[in-house]
């Protein structure tokens, strides 16, 4: 074998490369001998955290991952696989782009947007929507505003011009999130059955190409940056942050659904983590196979770059594709017509191994299968330990916090609360209508609603966590996760059937940051088992915290993110959050509590920041949403929007701004006024009804044995509580539309 590099091995090297010394000793043990450096660093990428899921695997696999409209099995394939009826499928992912984002918020999030819908047409799905789910630091600072201001920009533009709508998600501020932003995308798109395509490699003798952009040397081990804490010298790391065309995507998209419909595509997989050194070991090791590849006829955007260099490239919008023997001419006459690279660079062999070659010399020989998980990848089940300021969270005692006496203040300083006005200065800037599948431009749902073109079926799609409940207790706060997720598909007249999650967590080597995700984990998945939503993969996102000058340590807050998909079988039972008609009537269904737990109104009125989850039982949560269903399938309520963050105030007032009607609403003097307005129990829904279908509500929210309350009237354009009236629509329409705007531009 050739001299990889003048680099000699040793435990030293493989340390900087992310690997421990046990697994360094693994990997001589498996070669035989000490591996080159080339070699070495593809176990280094194939090992790290970000490709393997060593730390995790073991949890993620006690998730429920079947269902009956599951096509594919969890992590099986690029992306989950559900089907919808009539021929069709649902494809769709969410995937973290965190520590890129935090270095080079444009190009990271654009890369990420970009990264996740080649997931989905690798799989032979066309995309036709998006979402994401955002966290950053204080607003105030300028560091977090610079941040917005790139990954906002990095988002829209990569999606607008890549034509896919971005129609949902969610932006939460929070100062765990100063340097070690999340960044999280989600695709989702259409498929007919058999026409999808398997990331597999098979058939020895078949020729394998590379297509799409050129490689470089960007993203180079930004699968290990991405398996490493952010210290103050990650600056260092940003040629590990990779760069995007979003219009060489687009080509790349229509290339890559043409050159299916030719049956000359035995296997298609994207080239994201860790490049040609992932797509290769995970096609060749689920079908058993090897590859032969000479890396001198990969095209290069830089002269003379090294092996390892263009192995572990992670240049964006590129595909690997296993072609049928003898139907070379069919691949690339499509990718001919659509002006992309196509260059045959190897071959599928029976050898198990992957043989690189440069220079007509054998630069790295490596079995595929110990480079995968489930293959011979290490496994590891970490420690943990509860977490110390839980001690804190427990103490918390309601009677200690007062009633305000000024409830006019109080609810506007709530309301101005950065993460619960309009986020519209973040979403006016992404295209929302482009295809014109989406029906929740003018006429919003608690989910995003999407059209199936050529059915009457309609998707509904969201992405929820709220974290500061999972920081309050790991498990319930996973299950609200879930919970709230499957709320917003019911409340929009969707059926939850599936979920793909983003798990986002600091260090797993710190045993509370592990004790977070091990009981998010087991939060999700009976949530997950009650709503008979399985989960169809995703993505752990670990390492996401920030170490500062001292060695001081701050993970994020624990930020399992919730991608649910929902189906309507008929538009017509789409149901929207805004107030339709004067004087219809307001319910609350579910039950009041006396409650402000881990509450916006407590965080930023009282300046509480430890204090247990909200209410939640899981039980009465089932009940309610087959009681919501129940009445948008019979056609009884004519707006129901979830009470969530800010609490039943800032739920019924989101649905006025909606409506563009006031309301005259009265508390319940059994609870405290701020528990009863701002507290944020769960398990409860405002819907409005006209007056002459109350009766037939009533009666069936009793024989479900739910409880309601009647609250006021859809009335005029003033605010009024209790008598009193807190102000007009005007107002409390200008402070949401305008607060994160002028914060942000500060």
């Amino acid at each position: 074998m050739a001299a990889a590099t003048d680099i000699k091995v040793d435990l030293s090297v493989a340390k900087e490369l992310g690997l421990i010394e046990t697994e360094y000793e693994r990997i001589v043990e498996i070669m035989g001998r000490v591996p080159n450096f080339n070699e070495l660093s593809i176990f280094s990428v194939m090992w790290s955290e970000h490709c393997s899921y060593k730390n995790s695997i073991m949890w993620l696999k006690t998730l429920p991952r079947d269902g009956e409209r599951l096509l594919v099995a969890a992590g099986e394939e690029n992306a989950g696989l559900v089907d919808i009826g009539d021929g069709l499928a649902c494809a769709f992912k969410i995937e973290s782009h965190n520590h890129p984002s935090a270095l080079e918020p444009y190009q990271g999030a654009a890369t990420g947007v970009g990264g996740i819908h080649r997931d989905i047409f690798t799989m032979g799905a066309r995309p036709i929507a998006s979402l994401n789910s955002l966290r950053f630091g204080d607003p105030s600072l300028p560091h977090t505003r610079h941040l917005v201001d790139g990954v906002v920009r990095g988002i829209g533009d990569y999606g607008n011009c890549f034509g896919v709508p971005v129609v949902g998600g969610e932006v939460v501020f929070h100062p765990s999130y100063n340097q070690n932003i999340l960044v999280n995308a989600m695709s989702v798109g259409i498929v007919k059955h058999g026409e999808t395509v398997s990331a597999s490699a098979d058939g020895p003798g078949n020729p394998v190409f590379i297509v799409g952009s050129a490689t470089g040397k960007d993203g180079i081990h930004g699968a290990t940056f991405s398996s490493a804490d952010l210290t103050e010298d990650s600056a260092e790391d940003l040629p590990a942050v990779q760069v995007g065309d979003p219009f060489q995507e687009k080509l790349l998209l229509e290339a890559s659904l043409e050159v299916i419909t030719t049956g000359a595509v035995v296997g298609m997989q994207d080239m994201g983590a860790a490049g040609i050194t992932c797509s290769t070991s995970e096609m060749s090791a689920k079908s058993g196979t090897g590859m032969k590849i000479d890396l001198d006829k990969v095209p290069t955007r830089q002269k003379n770059m090294k092996p390892w260099e263009i192995l572990l490239s992670e240049s964006q919008e590129r595909m690997l594709i296993v072609c049928k023997l003898g139907m070379e001419k069919e691949l690339l006459a499509v990718f001919d017509k659509w002006d992309l690279e196509c260059e045959q660079i190897g071959e599928v062999t029976d050898t198990g191994r992957l043989e690189f070659y440069a220079g007509g010399e054998l630069v790295a020989d490596v079995p595929s299968e110990p480079l995968v998980l489930g293959g011979g990848a290490p496994v590891y089940e970490r420690e943990t330990q509860r977490p110390t300021y839980l001690d804190k969270v427990d103490a918390f005692d309601i009677t200690d916090i007062p009633v305000p006496e000024d409830m006019v203040a109080t609810a506007k300083q709530t309301f101005m609360s950065p993460n619960l006005v309009s986020k519209h200065w973040v979403t006016d800037q992404y295209d929302g209508t482009v295809r014109t599948n989406s029906m929740s431009e003018n006429d919003r749902s608690d989910a995003a609603l999407v059209r199936v073109k050529g059915s009457e079926k309609v998707l509904a799609v969201t992405t929820d966590c709220n974290s500061t409940y999972v920081y309050a207790d790991p498990y319930k706060g996973a299950m609200i996760a879930v919970a709230e997720a499957a709320r917003n598909i019911v409340c929009s007249g969707g059926t939850p059937v599936a979920i793909t999650n983003c798990l986002n967590f600091g260090n797993p080597y710190n045993k509370e940051a592990f004790y977070q995700f091990v009981n998010a984990i087991k939060g999700m998945g009976d949530a997950c088992r009650a709503f008979n939503t399985p989960v169809t993969g995703g993505n752990v996102s670990f390492y996401n915290q920030s170490q500062y000058e001292g060695g001081r340590v701050e993970p994020v807050y624990p930020t399992p993110t919730i991608g649910m998909l929902g189906l309507l079988d008929n538009v017509k039972h789409r149901m929207s959050l805004g107030f339709k008609e004067q004087n219809d009537l307001i319910y609350l269904i579910g039950d009041s509590h006396d409650d402000i737990s881990s509450s916006e109104y407590l965080r930023r009125v009282h300046g509480v920041e430890q204090s247990p989850a909200p209410y939640f039982d899981l039980a009465e949560e089932q009940a309610l949403h087959a009681a919501i269903h129940g009445l948008i399938q019979g056609e009884l309520i004519n707006s129901a929007h979830d009470v969530a963050d800010g609490g039943l105030f800032q739920c019924i007032m989101e649905s006025a701004i909606e409506g563009g009607r006031g309301f005259d609403v009265t508390s319940d003097i059994a609870f405290r006024p701020d528990a009863f307005w701002f507290g944020e129990a769960q398990g409860r829904v405002v819907v409005s009804v006209a007056e002459g279908r109350t009766a037939a509500l009533e009666d069936s929210l009793r024989d479900q044995g739910i409880g309601f309350t009647v609250l006021g009237l859809v009335r005029g354009d003033d605010i009024t509580v209790d008598g009193k009236k807190w102000g007009e629509l005007d107002e409390f329409m200008a402070m949401h539309q305008l607060t994160l705007g002028a914060l942000l531009d500060a």
